[in-house]
């Protein structure tokens, strides 16, 4: 009989509980207690989805990030935080936003704060983790009493427990030393407390612990393949059963040393490494349970469910009761329920699956393979046709955009002059000075701007109300930025609900959900758009809202842009031709925006391009192919445009040093980007690659609560300035501030603006 599990479930809710229920918390208006209450009801719903599985995930829950959870489980807390002595959970809100409940703080008399954990993305995903932070003093205790009560509460709920814990290998690879100290040495201190706390979960009864090692996936240099030797034969003694679980990529050539470590299972991802599973096989001992990622954990398109069964057929004869099957990572990245989708186009309603339809896929494929295929002959049937009806729809293909993809040379992606041309006539044209001050695009969504956008939405607000009350914040965003004083304003995406949904809603070829949310960070969920087919822009999308901005002031006013690859990275795309095909036909729509936006005399553009590394591939071998194409992708949508037209891109809470050449490549004039979390630590890039246009190094980290002072900021730009010409200088916030309020960020822009006044005065 094949055994099926999950990895991990979504934590959200299905209408965002958790996300209320936090934001409610942080702000003093429930107590602590409402906020445990509501998450221990999330983990029993999570759970009863789960019943039909074997094995069902437990510590997958957490009410911020599951690395987070794991750096507390191992007594690994920064020192800012260590003497705090009220509950655990406002201290782990502290380290991960830099203050919990406000009522806490004033409390506890940390009315200012901490500051707060560096964040950046999950491998390659849009998830972004609590960076762990070490020294060469750090030291390890084990705290295990999240795990152990969210234990209790599952088999209070006559669950088939699988404690899910991060592997001492993975924790230490994403983990950041804060002294230049060889995090490796921390393994001889982290794994007597792994194995105290396999020991601990033994005491319980605890059968099988899902180890999570992704970064196997990666390329591995001789020390860190043999910290895995070391780390396994050291919990092999462990009394209970360690399924090692890797996903997101290939074990290539770590798949010797996956098959060989001394565990009683291994968990692959056979959505991306399919060709290595009968290698594996052939690798794996006799005794071995081997778990198949057969269902896509990172996608919402239905499993072609008769395929894979194909394929799954002769391996389980082969495997018999070794044989496992679960989704292919954690379902943390994709939507809860399809059932919740009232609006949704019903056609492509019919070809998706959430969380929820993703484990009753997996479901049909145990009882297929258990009991035979026509145990499940109707639900099979009606998986084929849904597939089918997709292939043939004439929605999905466009021979128009693929003749225009087709055409597609290097001249559309080069501007006419180089930068050091380019440069004089967009200073002579804008008049800003040194250290001139931005921001990187939206402003507060206030509630009156959700409660319009909602009234809009619902048809209770007609189009003309509806344009004059965003025309109206767009007028308060503009006086505001004129007040502060900064150089180069935005108009304030008060119009805008996500800079990716906005875009993909004025584009053919996308779909949208109502309820589609997945975790970004934190409290921060995100809906990503369905690309579904051919992308084609109908008509203009921002200009009628950045030429009113512009109409009101007399300062060079940004027209706002998602670039491309950034919209690519951030949708659910579509599985039936190359990522690179679909990013060229968006490069071509926004080009076509751009030139629009030039055309009515918008002289700054921003593109970002936020997502440009979470998309590489993990391993460096592939690293060049998705570069080529998405450089090539930015430079198509933004490099039309004349010479006195000025290029601007972000990216925030990505790790690029080692990509920087490529975003050289891309040729924008101006960069911003995240550094204020690392301490400018990012511009170490700097030191060794003379980057030639102009930079934004972020000063303000827009994700925490917290206000910087004036020196904080002057002391970031003068680090930047040691590794950049001050002549190349901007100063700008981290990211967007649409997740802030008005009172936090009028004061930190404030700040921002004096400290740039502060460095014209001092190194002018």
């Amino acid at each position: 009989m094949v055994t099926t599990h999950n990895l991990g479930f979504p934590r959200i809710g299905v209408q965002r509980e958790l996300k209320f229920a936090l934001e409610s918390y942080w702000k003093g208006q429930s107590a602590l207690s409402d906020l445990k209450t509501l998450g221990a009801g999330l983990r029993q719903q999570h759970w009863a989805d789960q019943a039909p599985l074997d094995w069902a995930p437990v510590g997958d829950f957490s009410f911020y990030d599951q690395v987070l959870d794991m750096s507390f489980t191992l007594g690994n807390l920064p020192e800012r935080v260590r003497d705090f002595h009220g509950d655990s959970l406002d201290n782990y809100f502290r380290v991960a936003r830099g203050r919990s409940a406000q009522t806490t703080e004033n409390h506890a008399g940390c009315c200012g704060g901490v500051a707060a954990g560096e964040m950046t993305k999950w491998f390659d995903t849009n998830y972004h983790y609590i960076v762990p932070e070490f020294t060469t003093t750090t030291e390890f205790k084990l705290d295990a009493s999240r795990l152990l009560e969210q234990l209790a509460e599952a088999r209070a709920q006559g669950v088939k427990a699988k404690p899910v814990i991060i592997g001492p290998v993975t924790y230490l690879a994403i983990g950041k030393s804060k002294d230049g100290s060889n995090r490796l040495a921390l393994l001889e201190r982290l794994l007597p407390v792994y194995a105290e706390l396999l020991e601990t979960l033994a005491g319980e009864g605890v059968e099988w612990v899902q180890i999570d090692e992704p970064i196997l996936v990666t390329e591995l240099d001789a020390d860190w393949q043999h910290a895995f030797k070391i780390a396994y034969h050291h919990l092999k003694a462990t009394k209970l059963k360690l399924l090692l679980a890797t996903y997101f990529g290939q074990l290539q050539e770590n798949a010797y040393l996956a098959a060989n470590l001394p565990v009683a299972g291994l968990h692959v991802d056979a959505i991306n490494d399919r060709d290595g599973v009968q290698l594996l096989i052939n690798l794996l001992s006799p005794h071995k349970v081997l778990s198949l990622g057969v269902i896509n954990g990172r996608n919402i398109w239905k499993t072609d469910l008769y395929a894979t069964l194909d394929w799954l057929e002769p391996l389980a004869q082969q495997l018999g009761q070794r044989l496992w099957i679960a989704p292919s990572c954690s379902l943390l990245h994709v939507p809860v329920d399809l059932a919740s989708e009232q609006k949704l186009d019903a056609e492509i309603l019919s070809w998706l699956a959430f969380a929820r339809q993703k484990l009753v896929e997996l479901q049909v494929l145990a009882q297929a393979l258990n009991a035979g295929r026509d145990a499940v002959r109707e639900a099979l049937l009606a998986n084929q046709a849904a597939l089918s009806a997709r292939r043939a729809s004439p929605r999905v293909n466009n021979p128009a955009v693929k003749l225009a993809v087709s055409k597609i040379t290097s001249d559309l992606g080069r501007r006419e002059s180089p930068y050091s041309q380019r440069a004089p006539k967009q200073a002579a044209l804008l008049q800003l000075p040194q250290f001139p001050t931005t921001t990187i695009g939206s402003f507060p969504q206030t509630p009156e701007i959700r409660h319009a956008r909602s009234e809009f939405k619902a048809g209770r607000l007609d189009l003309a109300s509806y344009q004059a009350a965003m025309r109206q914040e767009i007028e308060r965003a503009v006086r505001e930025q004129e007040a502060l004083g900064l150089d180069v304003l935005v108009h304030g995406e008060a119009e805008r609900n996500d800079m990716v949904e906005y875009f993909g809603e004025q584009l053919e070829g996308y779909a949208f959900s109502q309820f589609g949310w997945v975790q970004s960070y934190g409290s921060r969920c995100v809906k990503p758009p369905i690309l579904f087919g051919d992308i084609s822009r109908p008509r203009a999308m921002t200009v009628e809202w950045i030429t009113y901005a512009q109409s009101l002031t007399s300062k060079p006013m940004k027209g706002m842009l998602t670039g491309p690859v950034t919209i690519l990275n951030w949708s659910f795309v579509r599985d039936d031709q190359p990522r690179s095909e679909s990013c060229r036909q968006l490069a071509l729509a926004i080009r076509e925006e751009v030139l629009d936006l030039e055309r009515a005399g918008v002289r700054v553009i921003q593109i970002d391009e936020a997502a440009l590394r979470e998309g590489l591939p993990l391993r460096r071998a592939q690293w060049k192919n998705y570069l080529d194409w998405a450089v090539e992708s930015f430079r198509i949508t933004a490099n039309g445009v004349r010479d006195e037209t000025q290029i601007h891109t972000h990216m925030c809470y990505s790790e690029f040093n080692d990509i920087i050449a490529s975003i050289a490549e891309m040729d924008a004039d101006v960069i911003t980007i995240e550094t204020s979390r690392s301490d400018m630590e990012l511009l170490d890039a700097f030191d060794d690659f003379s980057y030639p246009n102009e930079i934004g190094p972020g000063v303000y980290d827009i994700h925490s609560p917290n206000i910087p002072s004036e020196q904080h900021m002057v002391e970031l730009m003068k680090k930047a300035a040691a590794r950049v010409p001050a002549e190349r200088l901007w100063v700008n916030p981290d990211c967007g501030l649409k997740t802030r309020q008005w009172p936090e960020v009028i004061p930190a822009l404030t700040h921002m603006v004096a400290a740039a006044k502060t460095l014209r005065a001092e190194l002018a």
